[in-house]
């Protein structure tokens, strides 16, 4: 049964909890009360220790087709420094919980309800699910979601989403690398189950060190990078799901994780 709270829907199945985007007749726009409410709600369902990922989703057609632009056209320059601070925060705290968070889109994720698939430390697609980063068509260049798709597929593909707006399909989107792979709708929440399910089988803790981590990292030089990244396995190697994890491997058992 899943809790409605004021742009969300929120079912609690431990170990995923699944966040619906539930603006449907506006296509899910990411208006700000919306973004405050998910950023909030990551926040609160990824401190909880049963939560091992968290699941993102939208109600009705689509996944989510951006920002609200009518909210966006009665603003002035200080009200869409607003707009985009929110989400901001929004972006980075999809990365920063210490659970993995998966996108599972259908129908369209556009401008920055794609910058939010992109931003997903996983995303599973239904097939018939089309991106674009269409903003150039409108006059409004998608300069935040380009941060996103670009940190996600090539620079020549990234550009071309963000120059042309012309929407592709799933299948491109798991070849750019945009998601991890598309599979048919009617799969889609199956194929879901399956990855929490495996995720759930691992240490907590060396997820969160894990994901922190690859952040981090991944905007460093090498040479910090592999300092970084040195600092992190030690400490990993020396905390009990470390010890266990290698005992267990060493003595051909099954792992018992404290987190």
């Amino acid at each position: 049964m899943a809790v409605s709270l004021n742009y969300l829907l929120v079912k609690d199945a431990p170990p995923a909890v699944t966040i619906t985007l539930n603006r449907p007749e506006q296509l899910n726009a990411l208006s700000t009360g919306l973004m405050e409410e998910l950023t909030a709600e990551l926040e609160r369902q990824a401190a909880r220790p049963e939560v091992r990922a968290i699941v993102l989703k939208g109600a009705g057609r689509a996944f989510s087709a951006g920002h609200d632009l009518k909210e966006m056209l009665q603003g002035n320059l200080d009200d869409e420094r607003a707009i985009f601070a929110v989400c901001n925060a929004l972006m980075a705290t999809v990365q920063s919980v210490p659970v993995p968070v998966i996108a599972a889109p259908h129908g369209i994720a556009t401008a920055a309800g794609c910058q939010l698939v992109a931003t997903c430390d996983l995303a599973i697609a239904s097939d018939d699910c089309r991106f674009a980063t269409s903003g150039v068509k409108y006059g409004l260049f998608c300069s935040t979601p380009g941060v996103a798709v670009g940190r996600n597929v090539s620079r020549k593909h990234a550009l071309e989403m963000l120059l042309t707006g012309r929407f592709i399909d799933a299948a491109t989107a798991e070849r750019w690398g945009l998601i991890n792979r598309a599979v048919p709708r009617e799969r889609l929440d199956e194929e879901i189950s399956a990855l929490v399910t495996e995720l759930s089988q691992l240490s907590r803790y060396a997820l969160q060190i894990g994901k922190e981590g690859f952040y981090k990292q991944i905007e460093s030089t090498q040479a910090d990078a592999y300092t970084m990244m040195a600092e992190a396995i030690s400490c990993n190697a020396v905390a009990p799901d470390g010890r266990e994890g290698m005992a267990a491997f060493v003595e051909k058992r099954k792992p018992v994780w404290t987190s």
